[in-house]
């Protein structure tokens, strides 16, 4: 797909000038064709200013409709928005800002203090823009041009860093429309629909979709704190039919005293990606829905997504409970136009795709992935891109090692098992996170687990973290502690497991609270071995 992602905005703006395109939960709103004018003003004002196609500007504000018209305007000129999350950090972000050398910088006040404490690119910006001086050069009448039509890098988007370093990836044009087009086929998404957002980033694709965003009144970077109450005020006020939550909200709004009395009846359709979403959660959150509407599972990454899709009827109704006796997770079926691979695990590059190196159904393995949303490589980082990206010498195109474990089964679905980096080499053979962690968190009083190895590679002790649903006395921990491992002992799978570790919460990412940081929980393992 070619063309500017800038240009979808410009689409929507023509077809439907008067209708809501971004509105914040407390009252300030744009249409398309007023949002469309600020970006054209913010573009014109940025260019006189020498931000031009190529140039690099670190974006650091929260949704407003400033924000989202500041996204487009830097997409019309060519320019290469840096997007990052805050709550990786101090030290990650200082890191990746390093590695990404933006020219200028735009942002709300505390981020400028935040680069001149940690020294950000010091004697280094070429120029610096207040959220304020955005807004001014936003009011200024400009002339519409034609969209860059470059090809080269669109944006910047950098990993949460949950599983390693924070990686920035390379985003083209192409990759963010067919990131739409995906999006809208899959989901059957219609322009005049209304999207309540709880993840900007992810928020940022309504516009492009024709649909009107609506900002949650809430701490992006904390969802698992959101209160329920502001997203049933939101969903209500706006008749929203569509709302993206990480699995960490979900569990706030379903668990909620708010849940008790109201619905979210409007609703037509309800994504949530991040990390898996529990079986208990998609039940109690489908209570708060009209009959049959689903709640989508996709499945993707920063590097590509979505890659595939699974909804909450299909888990409800049978895969919950192999997910229970040791599965893995289910994560469906691919999307249109995408073709998933299963490799056999390697941890060296791998340079070209061969069909020796796919393994045979049911066998678990590497998820490699091919697309149009498929992203090509990590900004600065050769080494990470020679690792995950290899070629199909077919069509040339770059396919995605995602780094993840799974298996196909007999009917065509693909099944999660975890990631590369967290299977556990012990003594007794090897180990695959999520398929043993399945077991463990049916136990009603588990909120989560996460299974660790102690020790080397090749000699691990498994140890089973585990975060119960609620406070417990010492007593009630060593009993459950017992029932833990009696389940671990009735398995081949869990045998080897004869450790157990209760924590009052499990160290999350910072991006969605949802997914485990186990290399934290594995240093504070290591460093009981040498204490």
């Amino acid at each position: 797909m070619h063309g500017n992602v800038a240009e979808t905005l410009a689409v929507a703006a023509a077809a439907a000038p008067h209708r809501g395109a971004v509105v914040m939960a407390r009252g300030e709103r744009r249409t398309y064709a007023e949002l469309q004018d600020e970006a054209v003003a913010i573009a014109a004002g940025l260019e006189a200013d020498a931000i031009t196609c190529g140039s690099r500007v670190l974006l650091m504000a929260p949704p407003s409709p400033l924000m989202f018209a500041t996204v487009f305007a830097l997409f019309r000129l060519g320019a290469i928005p840096v997007l990052l999350d805050p709550g990786m950090g101090p030290n990650n972000l200082t890191r990746c800002i390093k590695r990404a050398a933006p020219d200028a910088m735009i942002g709300v006040t505390k981020a400028h203090l935040a680069r001149f404490v940690f020294g950000w690119q010091r004697g280094r910006w070429k120029r610096l823009y207040s959220m304020r001086e955005i807004g001014q050069l936003a009011k200024r009448p400009a002339v519409a041009t034609p969209c860059s039509v470059s090809l080269a890098t669109a944006a910047i988007l950098f990993t949460s860093g949950s599983t390693g370093e924070p990686k920035g990836v390379v985003y083209e044009h192409r990759h963010f429309l067919a990131q739409i087009a995906l999006l809208r086929a899959t989901y059957g998404i219609e322009p005049g629909e209304v999207d309540v957002g709880t993840f900007p980033l992810f928020a940022l694709f309504a516009p492009a979709l024709g649909m009107t965003a609506v900002v949650a009144d809430m701490d992006f970077t904390q969802p698992g704190k959101v209160d329920p109450r502001k997203i049933f005020d939101a969903v209500e006020a706006h008749h929203a039919t569509t709302m993206f939550g990480s699995p960490a909200l979900l569990r706030r709004v379903a668990l909620s005293d708010e849940a008790k009395t109201r619905r979210l009846l409007s609703l037509r359709r309800v994504i949530s990606a991040g990390a898996p979403v529990q079986p208990d959660i998609l039940q109690a959150f489908s209570r708060l829905l009209s009959a049959d509407v689903p709640i989508h599972t996709p499945y993707g990454a920063t590097e590509a997504l979505p890659i595939a899709t699974v909804d909450s009827r299909e888990i409800l109704a049978e895969a919950a409970s192999l997910t229970r006796a040791g599965s893995g997770i289910l994560i469906g079926r691919p999307v249109m136009g995408t073709s998933v691979r299963i490799m056999r695990v390697v941890e060296e590059a791998v340079s070209q795709w061969d069909d020796s190196l796919a393994v045979a159904c049911g066998e678990v393995g590497e998820i490699v992935v091919d697309g149009e949303q498929v992203t090509g490589m990590y900004d600065a980082l050769p080494h990470a891109t020679t690792l995950a990206k290899l070629r199909c010498p077919e069509s040339g195109r770059v396919l995605h090692r995602m780094g993840d474990l799974g298996y196909w089964d007999k009917c065509g679905r693909l099944w999660f098992c975890g990631r590369k980096a967290h299977r556990l080499h012990t003594v007794q053979g090897v180990l695959d996170s999520v398929p043993c962690e399945g077991i463990f968190d049916a136990h009603p009083q588990v909120a989560r687990s996460a299974l660790v190895g102690r020790g080397e590679t090749g000699r691990m002790q498994p140890v089973l973290c585990v975060e119960t649903i609620k406070p417990l006395s010492r007593q009630a921990l060593a009993k459950l502690e017992q029932e833990l491992l009696t389940m671990a002992a009735t398995r081949a799978m869990t045998r080897s497991v004869r450790e157990i570790q209760f924590f009052s919460q499990l160290p999350v990412d910072p991006r969605h609270n949802a997914k485990i940081v186990r290399e934290e929980l594995k240093r504070r393992l290591d460093r009981q071995v040498i204490r």
